[in-house]
């Protein structure tokens, strides 16, 4: 395959801005796109205000971030981003239909070779790879919030992945300065969201029983488990919203009653208390700001 010069990011949140943040540091030429051109502005102030902090901490000089964001472009123009890109980075919601969407319409304006790697937190790539010409090239590359912190990233061995395709996704995951970890074999969750959820749904689980209280099940996780945010405290900073609809999507192909989303997630995804992006979700941060 050709040597990734250029990265398109496909959704311009939290997630999808760090992404594309994270690759520019390290060479890249990266176009963060999103459909919504209010999402396209927040994310190039955030990017701007995170340079001018590092600048002012003595972290990065002025000369070395302008050179890094005269690589890292902000648009909602989808021929701009995806021509020419040999990655695409898709990091929309996790529901299958909406990443359909978006896979084709970036697999219109894309080189033939280009490989899509999605962000999604739980649905293995397996799912949605028929919407572009080339399944083989789609995988599960799976970042972790906060993506310019978090060193770890899930890379999968989906049935329809080439050889090409994973060794090329797993050397750009070192080359931009992460840890990828080979997932072998294609299963909902992956590995960490598996052992994460188990521990959020038995957390939430408690809440709805008012068998403890946040607080103090985030405390007993912390201290006798030795976590350092509690699971509450994660899915607040992770948030409520994308917990929500992971549940609901996974509850969509199952139909199982078991899988839908707790009441605690329920009632607070309706209030639009989703976490630390709206201000409250489990705890409240308004007083904090």
């Amino acid at each position: 395959m050709p040597e990734i010069k250029k990265v398109a990011v496909i959704g311009a949140g939290i997630m999808g801005n760090q992404i594309a943040m994270q690759t520019a540091l390290h060479g890249y030429e990266v176009f963060c796109y999103d459909i919504k051109e209010d999402m396209v502005k927040s994310a190039e102030a955030f990017s701007k205000k995170w340079f001018e902090k590092r600048i002012a901490k003595g972290k990065m000089d002025k000369e070395e971030a302008e050179k890094i964001q005269s690589r890292l472009f902000f648009t909602d123009d989808l021929r701009k981003a995806g021509e020419n890109a040999g990655l695409v980075i898709e990091a929309v919601s996790d529901i299958v239909a909406v990443k359909k969407k978006a896979l084709a319409a970036i697999d219109a304006v894309t080189p033939e070779h280009t490989i899509y790697a999605s962000n999604s937190s739980y649905i293995v790539s397996s799912r949605f790879a028929d919407a572009v010409k080339d399944p083989s090239r789609v995988l599960n590359v799976h970042f972790f919030n906060p993506a310019l912190v978090m060193k770890i990233v899930e890379v999968v061995k989906g049935p329809h992945v080439s050889k090409e395709t994973f060794d090329t996704a797993f050397a750009f995951i070192e080359s931009i300065g992460k840890t990828p970890v080979a997932v072998e074999k294609e299963i909902y969750g992956f590995v960490v969201n598996r052992i994460f959820s188990a521990l959020t749904r038995e957390a939430c689980y408690l809440v709805d029983q008012g068998i403890a209280s946040i607080e103090d099940i985030d405390k007993a996780v912390k201290g006798a488990l030795g976590h350092s945010m509690g699971p509450l405290e994660t899915l607040d900073m992770t948030g409520i919203d994308l917990e929500y609809n992971v549940y609901m999507e996974k509850f969509r192909t199952t139909g199982d009653m078991a899988d839908r989303p707790a009441a605690c997630l329920t009632e607070r995804y309706a209030r639009g208390d989703y976490g630390r992006k709206s201000g409250k979700g489990f705890y409240d941060y308004r007083k904090d700001e």
